[in-house]
C-alpha cells in the first residue's frame, strides 16, 4: 500500500516547511542575525511559527499514515490533510498580526482540533469497531 493522501500531505508538509525556513532566513539576511532571533521581533515571530510547525507536523502526519493504512475514510482524509496545510498557512501569517487575531488561533485551533479527531479515529480503527466511521 503506497498511502497516497499521506504521501501528497508530506510532500506539501515538506514544501511548507522549506517556505517557512525561507521566510526566517530573509529576516536573518535582512538584520544580520546569526544565531537566535537577535531581539528581532519579526525574527522571533518567523522562528515560532517554523517551530510550532515542526512541532505539531509529525505527528499530523504519522496519525494520517497510520489511519490511512488502517483503511481510513479517503474523503475524509482528504479534508483533514488539506484543512492541515491549509490551518498551518494561515497560522503562518497569523503569527505576525497582532493577537488577538483570527489566522493564528483558527490556525492552532484547526490544527490540534485535527490531530485528536485522527487520534481518535486511530483508536476506533485500531480496535475495529464494527459500523463506526466517519461520513464520507
Amino acid at each position: 500500500m503506497h498511502l497516497p493522501i499521506t504521501l501528497t500531505i508530506a510532500a506539501a508538509a515538506g514544501l511548507l516547511h522549506v517556505w517557512l525556513a525561507m521566510r526566517c532566513s530573509q529576516v536573518r539576511i535582512r538584520a544580520k542575525i546569526s544565531i537566535g532571533d537577535g531581539g528581532n521581533t519579526l525574527m522571533e515571530t518567523r522562528m515560532r511559527s517554523h517551530a510550532n510547525f515542526a512541532e505539531n507536523m509529525p505527528i499530523f502526519l504519522i496519525l494520517l499514515g497510520l489511519v490511512e493504512f488502517a483503511g481510513g475514510t479517503q474523503r475524509w482524509l482528504w479534508l483533514a490533510a488539506i484543512v492541515f496545510v491549509l490551518a498551518r498557512i494561515a497560522h503562518a501569517f497569523g503569527m505576525e498580526r497582532p493577537a488577538p487575531n483570527p489566522l493564528r488561533a483558527g490556525g492552532m485551533l484547526l490544527t490540534l482540533l485535527l490531530i485528536v479527531t485522527l487520534a481518535v479515529y486511530a483508536i476506533i480503527l485500531g480496535y475495529g469497531y464494527q459500523g463506526i466511521s466517519l461520513p464520507g
